[in-house]
């Protein structure tokens, strides 16, 4: 007890607060000897628990902020901003001074005003950085079963409000407002202490093979779509994300700190970041993040707290919740702590790490980092200031890419997705109302205009870039540890150009464009183009497109007659492309065309109707080669062994883009479940060897051989062409090595024969092992040639981009057991962006990515890398479609 009561008092000495005398309180302290407000209630006193003793739920977590807004509404505004996908609210809080909350407002006006240099001049930009305060925004929680962040949320909200002896909260208070949203992913976090908690017994277990310890699938980082949120913020696919961005936008914080929490055997991470770090950040937030984080060791160093910098979580890729607020000023980073997983664990030192040292840490350093916010207010917003200042001048003396524009003619879906997506972000994006030329290119009326020369142009060039460079040193090194069998250092993916991932098309000029037009918002709809909505014969939806896609789908579950042409005919109204979709209208009620004019406005398809069925080139409306489209009824493996992020990711695309539903089904149950009811069968990523078995291979071929069609997505592609399996005729693929010197095996089983080692290289090859799976990609896009012949490619570009990652490579399918219907192009041409070993460049060149394989009435559609990945590869929606509805309509099962 003396250690204890000694311990505060030196700690209370060095950070400036009275020392405790002997009746002080000697439980856990979170800064000890702060002394707080009776009229601020603490966990204690609303929850029944002090803080960090239980994991707090989303519920109790409004329920207390709340409070804290009744017992001090001058200093705290709570906002709710959005719903999950099961309905929990997401809220915000904003402390300060009464002055600085009262003038919130105002604050919002100001940094909108600091945030365009177009309209606010350099000595305007003072005057509001001399008034303005600061801010800091405090992310928590967006791994739902990272926990401790939202009770150190509750922490840094009270201790603010209620510690008013404690100097550095005068100094944040009256300089800085201080933006906490302490739950990103309610939904997440609510799986996950659900769990947690049923599994506790009469103590809780601090050995890791413990059940509390051990989460089921899905675990509780993902919300309920089972997205891996950290990595939505270049899509922003789910509402969570898009609330998010909105709000960022809205109030431009200056500093925004994302919270996680990393292996219980580790200690704290804060900036600086390890390297790459991205090249369009500028010099000024990396300073800010070093003044940041040697503010951070400060405390750290009072407290007996360890830590470490730069060694992990770079700050290249900018998807993350951390990077994306750097590009449109603030200075950002990621925090980790060692995770307790629960209430207490044994760390591999036999220390016990509770639930409370998890949450103080996180505590600690959001005080810390917000007093080094306050002090440095001046430089803080000089340098959001000079960042929008440094953006425009990037744009405007790019001589090659300033302008970026969007035709709008092969992919109208896409295409406005993409445009309606950058204005999500906060992006200037100008709709064409005339045509124009532009670098000696015409374009017609409707093309979309992005001129890098805006505020958020270093955004622009980062997102629509096809090649973002790491640094040449790191990239040095990685080929270095590479060659000395070491791990590269690589921690995400590589190539993220938003233009291949859509796959549409993008020109761009090196001067400034003058042309009519509209600035569009992310709400802007894509408007149907319909013509003849009186057909007298058919109506035709050009197929290509996602409009097209999901016109399809409503039309399917609204019970229209749709047909489908398997290759490209030319008529009377114009040329069409192979997939294009046949509504005819003596085959429909007689109420067609007001549903036609309804499902076009509800999809922005183009419609064409036709009052003639005569087909002059290619295949006509009662050809062989125009399939009925079928209404599938589709289920997906769910649950163990499955990827969860596979699983969610694809069944999001289906459900949410596609606006289809699908039916999730265990995994384990596929091994004896009567599949007649379902003609379409996904199996996200995922090693189904022991779950399925020989028993469930079987299963699933008898279904495929009765008609049913199976969709297998990466690792499941493996398992499918495994031999246990035999559902695939491929083989994965060993590593191809180089040649060299190796050593020739002896006759007896543990003599092999002398060899001589010249040098080190020669030492290296002796010790490679002769069977490797290729080194491990971290994630880069692909260029992929699609088969234009096939039915399952209708509609399909002839040049899409895919991603790699992992360490797959699959031998082509023989024609004598199907076809590979898309491939990865050749070693000179595969890379579209990214960074990726030349071995595997050579040895993925020319190999499926794609595979089609009939089998008895059904067939098995490969690919061998995941197309859903994020739901962020628009590009290839409408392949994952064809999969789905027209296999369905080439199978033949049995009536």
């Amino acid at each position: 007890m003396g250690n204890k009561l000694l311990l505060a008092a030196t700690l209370a000495a060095s950070l400036g607060i009275a020392a405790p005398t002997l009746a002080a309180d000697t439980t856990f302290q979170m800064w000890p000897s702060a002394q707080y407000l009776n009229s601020i209630p603490t966990h204690k006193e609303l929850l029944g628990y002090n803080a960090g003793e239980r994991i707090t739920s989303h519920s109790d977590m409004v329920k207390y902020f709340e409070a804290l807004q009744q017992a001090a509404p001058k200093r705290i505004k709570l906002f709710k901003f959005g719903e999950t996908w099961e309905g929990r609210e997401l809220i915000y809080a904003v402390i300060g001074s009464e002055e600085n909350l009262m003038n919130l407002d105002e604050y919002v006006e100001g940094m909108a005003k600091l945030s365009d240099p177009r309209v606010t001049s350099k000595s305007a930009a003072q005057k509001l950085i001399d008034e303005l305060p600061s801010s800091v925004w405090l992310e928590h929680g967006v791994h739902g079963n990272e926990i401790s962040s939202t009770d150190a949320a509750m922490m840094t909200a009270y201790h603010l409000l209620a510690a008013t002896n404690v100097k550095m909260n005068k100094t944040i208070l009256d300089n800085t407002l201080v933006f906490i949203d302490p739950l990103q992913n309610p939904d997440g976090r609510a799986r996950f202490v659900s769990r947690y908690y049923s599994t506790v017994g009469a103590m809780h277990s601090d050995d890791r093979l413990s059940a509390e310890h051990n989460e089921p699938w899905p675990r509780g980082r993902s919300n309920h779509y089972l997205f891996d949120m950290n990595r939505d913020w270049l899509a922003i696919t789910q509402p969570e994300t898009a609330a998010r961005v909105k709000l960022l936008n809205k109030y431009k914080p200056t500093v925004v700190i994302d919270l996680h929490e990393m292996g219980s055997d580790s200690s704290y991470f804060f900036v600086p970041s390890a390297q790459p770090i991205n090249p369009y950040m500028q010099e000024g937030q990396l300073d800010n993040s070093m003044l940041i984080g040697k503010n951070n060791a400060k405390y750290f160093d009072q407290f007996g707290f360890s830590y470490f910098t730069r060694e992990v979580f770079d700050a290249f890729y900018p998807g993350y919740g951390d990077s994306w607020p750097t590009f449109y000023g603030a200075s950002a980073a990621t925090y980790e702590v060692a995770s307790a997983r629960g209430e207490r664990i044994k760390t591999a030192d036999g220390e016990i790490l509770t639930y409370q040292d998890t949450v103080q840490r996180h505590f600690v350093a959001s005080m810390a980092t917000a007093e080094a916010t306050a002090l440095n207010r001046e430089k803080i917003l000089t340098d959001f200031y000079q960042y929008q200042v440094n953006a425009i001048a990037a744009g405007k003396n790019d001589d090659e890419e300033r302008v970026y524009i969007l035709p709008n003619e092969r992919d109208r879906a896409g295409t406005h997705r993409l445009a309606t997506l950058m204005a999500e972000h906060g992006v200037e994006v100008k709709q064409a109302s005339e045509s124009f030329k532009a670098c000696g290119t015409s374009y017609k009326e409707g093309a979309y205009i992005i001129d890098t020369a805006q505020p958020r142009g270093l955004f622009v060039k980062t997102t629509f870039t096809e090649q973002v460079d790491m640094a040449a040193e790191f990239i040095k090194e990685q080929e270095r540890r590479r060659a000395n069998k070491l791990r590269d250092q690589i921690y995400d993916v590589t190539g993220w150009s938003l233009p291949l991932m859509f796959n549409v098309d993008t020109d761009h000029c090196g001067r400034a464009v003058s042309v009519d037009g509209n600035f569009i918002s992310a709400d802007t709809p894509l408007l149907a183009d319909v013509s003849n909505i009186d057909a007298k014969v058919a109506y035709i939806v050009p197929w290509g497109d996602m409009s097209a896609g999901r016109f399809l789908t409503a039309a399917l579950r609204a019970g229209i007659k749709v047909k489908s042409a398997d290759q490209a005919f030319k008529m009377e109204a114009g040329r069409f492309p192979a997939g294009s979709l046949i509504i005819e209208v003596a085959k429909n009620d007689a109420d067609l065309p007001t549903i036609i004019a309804s499902l076009a406005n509800e999809t922005g398809a183009k419609v064409v109707g036709v009052d003639s069925s005569w087909v002059t080139e290619g295949p006509s409306f009662g050809s062989g080669n125009t399939v009925t489209m079928k209404a599938p009824k589709v289920a997906m493996a769910w649950d163990e062994p499955t990827s969860s992020l596979s699983a969610g990711n694809t069944r999001f695309v289906i459900e949410q883009q596609f606006n289809y539903p699908v039916t999730g089904i265990r995994a384990n149950v596929l091994s004896r479940a009567n599949l007649s009811d379902y003609q379409v069968l996904i199996l996200p990523s995922g090693y189904y060897a022991g779950d399925l078995g020989a028993g469930g291979a079987q299963n699933i071929k008898d279904w495929v051989q009765k008609g049913g069609v199976l969709i297998t997505l990466a690792d499941a592609t493996q398992w499918a062409a495994s031999e246990s399996a035999g559902l695939l005729d491929v083989a994965r693929e060993y590593a191809v090595k180089e040649e060299g010197a190796s050593a020739p095996t002896a006759d007896g089983d543990d003599v092999v024969a002398g060899t001589v080692i010249k040098d080190k290289a020669g030492f290296i090859d002796m010790i490679e092992n002769d069977k490797d799976m290729p080194d491990y990609v971290a994630g880069i896009l692909a260029n992929v040639e699609v088969d234009q012949e096939h039915w399952l490619t209708a509609g399909v570009n002839q040049d899409v981009v895919a991603m790699i990652y992992g360490n797959d490579v699959y031998s082509p399918i023989k024609l004598a057991s199907g076809k590979n219907v898309a491939w990865f192009k050749g070693k000179d041409e595969v890379m579209a962006s990214g960074y990726i070993w030349d071995e595997f460049k050579s040895q993925i060149a020319y190999k499926p990515y794609l595979i089609h394989q009939p089998m008895g009435r059904g067939m098995v559609i490969a690919f061998t890398q995941e197309p859903a990945t994020r739901a962020y590869l628009d590009g290839l929606n409408v392949m994952l479609m064809n999969t789905i509805f027209r296999g369905a309509a080439h199978a033949r099962p049995l009536p």
